[in-house]
């Protein structure tokens, strides 16, 4: 999901919009409402089965808030035991729980179901339970399951309100509307949603649609989802869409995507058809296939400010560039790949905010180096905070737009720069591949193992600075450069938060003037590092990470005269007109005198300098052809040097 900063003068307004068109939005999707919640998941029910299955029957009438339903689920229990644990908030009201055709006793406090079991049923044998429940899903309307209208004023539609339903549940928001197993450390299996609703109206939701079911003016809509799914992913969403799908080329075989819209935005869904294609084929190009290809991919509209990553079903808020990226991204990174912990979470929105530049970078290049300095913008305003969420008992902590979202986008730039290209995407696909997390649960470690692996180098240094410790380096830089171009550099580094006493990284630097430039790389290893190298021209500037590829708050560039008081004439031979490049600590006049092969004085005056790096000229176009010295007298040194005039 994603959220959006305006950071930038209004010089850049516009621009900065387009940029990061979605980034505050979807950080506020994220969040939901669930604010005043506050609680993590440690203390939910006992997650000692593997849910394999579960069959979800909803209820739903979008004019009412309000959801009837019956959950099955098909578990193995790790070991033997005589009772099972749902998550369900206390507002709902629990009407039976079955087994085996036999109603259970069972408690349902402090949002916990507590079922027990005739006898002891053994472990590691498949059993199945089925709950009955009905009520209103709490919520301040902006998360869970949301009830509400649209059709606001559309342009060209009669204002007419048509309700909607739609849910949310990331964080911690399942248990809101369904009894489940709301944790990180268990994915359901497979699924089938079912939702009875009246029949004028469409249903969205995870999978493929099995069929749809009238009975009188009732519809129910059965949706199929044969991969695993966290319970956050499992969405529905019912309202009078207006829907279309497409099918989206590469790699000689097509994907479905289907698009549920608001009627009054049909148009504006499918004018964005190019963008999901260009998206889909980057990402399969980069990461490898889109990890539910045997289904489809579907956007749903619905009401929140933002988006949010439902497998294979991401709810919109709108149909716009960044926003689709990011939410598409979530397919790899969040889904197939989903955070172990809510520690964890920069994996899930690291990643996708990263890989919305990423499609910046490809597809909308002039958007790429403003999308960077923004999202370090944001990073930036969190001088004492780290990547890795620090708590997790608040969900504002959890979706930090500046550290969940954009230092952890940037982090990952600064690691592809580390890494380079080649290994960078080839370990990023390998960690997509593993088996072990492969449409399962993923680390920071684990990342952090693949990319040594990969890179053959230790990144403990990289990780720890940069995703557990917390704020960004301070650069300080003076450089000189002498005549023999030989560029003398000092670096020093201060940091904005105590956690990390030094960012050891590769610096780039970029020297240049008028018409050459080079990039040079120092490997920064301590403050105060002094570095030393030739290059083949004069540099009139140096340019401290031109292509941002690391979070800084501010560098500092000093350029340093090379010498107390020096000059150095050119070109030479000459024919007109005579340049002296005079470098001083300090400015000032210099007497100049000009002698010719016979010693007799041919100019003499005075010249005034500045402090550095001067360029002093000098007409010589009326003197004979010879060989001529130059003499200079200034902050009381002599020196000297020959030329020779050509007609």
């Amino acid at each position: 999901m994603q959220k959006l900063v305006f950071i930038f003068s209004l010089f850049l307004f516009s621009i900065t919009v387009k940029a990061q068109e979605a980034l505050d939005d979807i950080v506020e999707s994220e969040k939901k409402h669930f604010l005043h919640l506050h609680k993590s998941t440690k203390g939910g029910a006992g997650n000692s089965e593997n849910v394999t299955y579960q069959r979800l029957e909803f209820q739903v009438n979008p004019n009412v808030k309000y959801i009837a339903g019956k959950v099955t689920t098909y578990f193995i229990p790790a070991t033997a035991s005589n009772f099972i644990e749902f998550d369900l908030s206390d507002s709902l009201t629990v009407d039976s729980i079955v087994y085996h055709q036999t109603s259970l006793s069972f408690s349902h406090v402090n949002e916990i179901i507590h079922a027990n079991f005739p006898s002891t049923i053994s472990a590691l044998q498949t059993d199945s339970i089925a709950v009955y429940y009905h009520g209103v899903p709490t919520g301040s309307g902006f998360g869970s399951f949301v009830q509400s209208v649209h059709d606001f004023n559309a342009p060209q539609v009669p204002p007419n309100n048509t309700p909607v339903i739609w849910t949310l549940s990331e964080p911690y928001g399942a248990k809101d509307w369904w009894p489940c197993k709301q944790n990180l450390s268990d994915k359901i299996d497979s699924i089938d949603i079912l939702v009875t609703a009246p029949d004028s109206f469409q249903v969205a939701s995870n999978g493929l649609i099995v069929q749809e079911i009238i009975n009188g003016n009732l519809k129910t809509t059965h949706w199929k989802h044969r991969y695993p799914i966290a319970a956050y992913l499992v969405c529905f969403a019912v309202t009078n869409y207006a829907t279309f799908n497409h099918y989206i080329p590469f790699n000689g075989d097509t994907l479905l995507m289907s698009v549920y819209a608001y009627p009054e935005h049909l148009a504006d869904a499918q004018s964005h058809i190019p963008d999901y294609t260009a998206f889909m084929q980057l990402y399969d190009t980069l990461f490898g296939a889109y990890p539910f290809y045997g289904e489809k991919y579907g956007i749903a509209e619905f009401g929140w400010g933002g988006g949010m990553e439902h497998q294979t079903m991401t709810f919109q808020t709108s149909f716009g560039f960044e926003l689709t990226a990011h939410e598409l991204a979530h397919h790899w990174f969040g889904d197939k790949l989903t955070c172990s912990t809510w520690n964890d979470i920069w994996l899930n929105e690291g990643f996708a905010t990263y890989l919305a530049g990423l499609c910046y970078e490809h597809i909308g290049p002039q958007w790429w180096e403003i999308y960077k300095s923004q999202k370090r913008g944001a990073a930036l305003a969190e001088p004492h905070g780290s990547v890795w969420c620090d708590d997790t008992t608040s969900v504002g902590r959890i979706f930090n737009s500046h550290l969940s979202y954009a230092k952890g986008a940037m982090v990952l730039h600064s690691l592809r720069y580390v890494l380079g290209d080649e290994i960078f995407y080839q370990s990023l696909k390998k960690y997509l591949s593993d088996v072990n997390l492969a449409y399962a649960f993923a680390s920071t470690s684990d990342l952090q193992k693949h990319v040594e692996a990969e890179s053959g180098k230790d990144l403990s240094q990289f990780f720890n600075d940069w995703i557990y410790g917390k704020g960004f380096p301070t650069y300080q830089i003076s450089w000189s450069q002498n005549f023999d171009n030989v560029i003398t550099a000092t670096v020093n580094q201060t940091q904005s938060d105590p956690s990390v006493s030094f960012f050891e990284m590769p610096l780039p630097l970029l020297l240049k003037n008028g018409n050459r430039d080079t990039t040079l790389i120092l490997e920064h290893h301590f403050s105060g590092e002094a570095f030393s190298f030739p290059i083949s021209f004069l540099a009139d500037s140096l340019i401290f990470d031109p292509h941002q590829f690391i979070i800084w708050d501010t560098a500092k560039v000093t350029r340093l005269p090379a010498y107390d008081f020096s000059f150095f004439v050119y070109p030479n031979p000459v024919k007109e007109q005579l340049q002296l490049r005079v470098e001083a600590l300090q400015g000032g006049k210099a007497e100049v005198q000009i002698y010719n092969a016979l010693g007799q004085l041919v100019l003499n005056g005075t010249q005034e300098f500045t402090a550095g790096r001067n360029t002093l000229q000098l007409e010589v176009k009326n003197f004979l052809a010879g060989t001529y010295q130059i003499n200079m007298n200034a902050l009381g040194k002599k020196v000297n040097s020959t030329f020779v005039k050509v007609n």
